[in-house]
């Protein structure tokens, strides 16, 4: 699952989720290098010849593209969401690509966590609401980790209340 509840401390139980990553960075660098050097054999038959000065920019220019946006992908899902519970209050911080950040907090007693079958942007949508403001929470989870997710913090809201 990509999220984990913390151990417990002095401020309450945190909830850290981020999103998936089916191409680690491992993998990146492998699946840039195979693609580099797949794409120099059909330079090895016009190596010495002026054709080869014609193919080669083209060739680096696919290479680069591809790095750059394997780059954004990355940029793109640096998303991390923290769940503070304490007795007293639900805290939630995410910090989003490119260094946005967003806070909601509201009073743990009058937090609704409510899952959405249907009728929300996506099925199984998950938000919690309070403080005057419904949050999404895991956006970035499937279906079934948003189910999970859903049943373990609903034992924890009750465990708090």
């Amino acid at each position: 699952m990509p999220y984990e509840w913390l151990p417990p401390s002095a401020e309450g139980e945190r909830l850290h989720l981020w999103p998936y990553r089916s191409l680690p960075r491992r993998g990146f660098v492998l699946f840039i290098g195979a693609t580099a050097a797949l794409l120099t054999v059909p330079l090895v038959p016009v190596l010495g010849t002026p054709v080869l000065w014609v193919l080669l920019p083209f060739l680096v220019l696919a290479v680069a593209a591809l790095w750059w946006a394997l780059e954004r992908s990355y940029r793109d899902g640096e998303i991390v969401e923290d769940l503070t519970l304490t007795r007293a209050e639900m805290r939630l911080t995410r910090h989003g690509p490119r260094g946005r950040r967003q806070d909601w907090q509201a009073n743990t007693h009058w937090v609704r966590l409510t899952l959405y079958p249907q009728g929300g942007p996506v099925p199984q949508y998950l938000t919690l609401t309070g403080g005057g403001r419904e949050v999404e929470l895991g956006a970035f989870l499937s279906e079934e980790e948003r189910i999970a997710l859903h049943d373990d913090l609903a034992r924890r809201l009750c465990a708090l209340r």
